[in-house]
Parts: structure tokens; C-alpha cells; sequence
């Protein structure tokens, strides 16, 4: 092969490469995503990382989390999808993967659970355990 074809090879390996990752970033939700029992599979089979928030209402330590999931959920667009699961109204799912004390945070990768972080915590202790159990 002639270096000319080569390098025009790499370049359009390149260029399929960065139209992938351009897709990939404009599928991506950059917020949290309100979901229900409905949606729940269809959004962790979709994206190959998410992180689900199962809330409630009343809970004041879900109200004190929630900005922070907002922030990685700006913070990883593109990477990670951020859904969040109001446990009054989707009792099934809650009841499906054990949602026992809220504030749950569910991590799944591949559609599969792979992590669960129950309770509030800080931003930089939850955005760790998000990050170790994605791989990230």
C-alpha cells in the first residue's frame, strides 16, 4: 500500500471515530431524567451507563442530594446517563431491585446492576463510587 492510501485510510478511521463519539454525546441526556416503572428498562438498556436516583417527596436527604446528582449528571454527559425514580409513584421497580431506604442511588452498566449507594453523601464520596463501579 502506498503511504498516501494509508494515511488517507487513518484519516477516515479518525473521522468515523469522532462521528461515533458526536452521536454518542448528543444521545446522552445532559440532565437528570424523571423515568417510571414504564421506562426504567428501556432507559438502562439504552444507555450503557446509567445512574438511577430513587427519591421521594418528603425525603429531605433525597432533596439534598439531588443538586448534586444534577451536577454529575452535567459533569458526565455523554458518558453517563442520570435517571431519577420517584419510589411513591413506581413502586414496582423499587420493589424489583430491593429499594428497602431512599435515598438509593442504582449504578448500572450494560444494563446490569453493578452498584448501590444508600443515603445522602457528599459529592466527592458519591461521584468516587460512581466512577469506580462504571470504570470510569
Amino acid at each position: 500500500m502506498s503511504d498516501d492510501f494509508e494515511e488517507e485510510l487513518i484519516k477516515a478511521r479518525m473521522f468515523e471515530k469522532m462521528m461515533e463519539e458526536t452521536k454518542r454525546l448528543q444521545t446522552f441526556p445532559d440532565r437528570v431524567v424523571e423515568i417510571s416503572d414504564i421506562e426504567f428498562e428501556s432507559f438502562i438498556k439504552k444507555y450503557d451507563r446509567a445512574v438511577i436516583d430513587c427519591w421521594a417527596e418528603w425525603c429531605q436527604p433525597c432533596r439534598r442530594i439531588a443538586p448534586i446528582i444534577e451536577e454529575l449528571a452535567r459533569e458526565y454527559r455523554g458518558r453517563v446517563a442520570f435517571g431519577k425514580l420517584n419510589v411513591d409513584e413506581n413502586r414496582l421497580t423499587a420493589m424489583k431491585y430491593g429499594v428497602m431506604s431512599i435515598p438509593t442511588i442504582l449504578i448500572f452498566k450494560d444494563g446490569e446492576l453493578v452498584d448501590r449507594v444508600v443515603g445522602a453523601m457528599p459529592k466527592p464520596l458519591l461521584e468516587f463510587r460512581i466512577r469506580k463501579a462504571l470504570e470510569l
